[in-house]
């Protein structure tokens, strides 16, 4: 059974940095497409970026592309969410997902996935 482990947020001023990891375990981890949604109180989940399996491609959400890197470390089986210039709206509970299905045409789709982690807050204010 896949597992899904993250960690790495917290609290940041506006303009700060944060590094989310994302560790996987229970599956092989090369044949896995990973990615990372948020949700916001009161707002509905939204995709955030995803590496999909192999490495093949990134795809980010159009508000983060220029700020946000997603990576992969095989050797690790971890997962990696480098979040730069970070804004109040980045603010959000932070999910790891995992699928070995998911096709691009629905790689944004939160349904698309059956490997949720447990989630990290991150709250970006001053």
């Amino acid at each position: 059974q896949v597992r899904l482990v993250e960690s790495g947020g917290g609290l940041v001023q506006p303009g700060g940095s944060l590094s989310l990891s994302c560790a996987f375990s229970g599956g092989n981890f090369r044949s896995y497409t990973v990615g990372w949604f948020r949700q916001a109180p009161g707002k509905e989940r939204e995709f955030v970026a995803v590496i999909r399996r192999n490495g093949a491609s990134t795809h980010y959400e159009d508000s983060v592309k220029g700020r946000f890197t997603i990576s992969r470390d095989t050797a690790k089986n971890t997962v990696y969410l480098q979040m730069n210039n970070l804004r109040p709206e980045d603010t959000g509970v932070y999910s790891c997902v995992a699928d070995s299905g998911v096709i691009l045409s629905s790689i944004r789709r939160a349904d698309q996935y059956d490997y949720w982690g447990q989630g990290t807050q991150v709250t970006v204010s001053s």
